[in-house]
């Protein structure tokens, strides 16, 4: 690839635990890739606005409050209307595995429990931006 992978991480809502945000951002900045990270309490706007003018191949999004089933179907709704068919929306948190399948089928891309390995998690973005995105 031409130029380092672009990932924007983000909370979104009200949930103020960040730690594990911080840490995928760590994982994924020592696996070569740019990381630009949001901060706390961000809006679905605010996050896909960020994603426009940062030109990101992903977006993560963190959540732990259990917003899990608003806030994916709104970030995805507004990355559709913008034309951003081609930038990764994945994440993770408490999301029961039901969930994770229903968000699925709505275009979110695979979303990973506390503890998974760090490794696992920027492999996953990748191989998903290597076959996705053209650049």
């Amino acid at each position: 690839m031409k130029r380092p992978i672009r990932v924007l991480v983000a909370k979104v809502g009200l949930d103020g635990h960040d730690r594990g945000a911080k840490v995928i951002a760590t994982a994924l900045r020592d696996a070569g890739m740019e990381v630009i990270y949001t901060g706390l309490r961000q809006t679905p706007e605010m996050v896909v606005n960020a994603a426009l003018q940062e030109d990101v191949d992903a977006i993560g999004i963190s959540i732990l409050s259990g917003a899990h089933n608003t806030v994916f179907p709104k970030v995805i709704n507004l990355m559709k209307e913008k034309g951003m068919d081609d930038v990764l929306l994945t994440g993770g948190g408490i999301i029961p595995d039901e969930d994770i399948e229903e968000l699925n089928k709505i275009g979110v891309g695979k979303l990973f429990h506390p503890g998974t390995n760090t490794h696992e998690i920027a492999d996953y973005i990748s191989n998903w931006v290597k076959e996705h995105r053209n650049f």
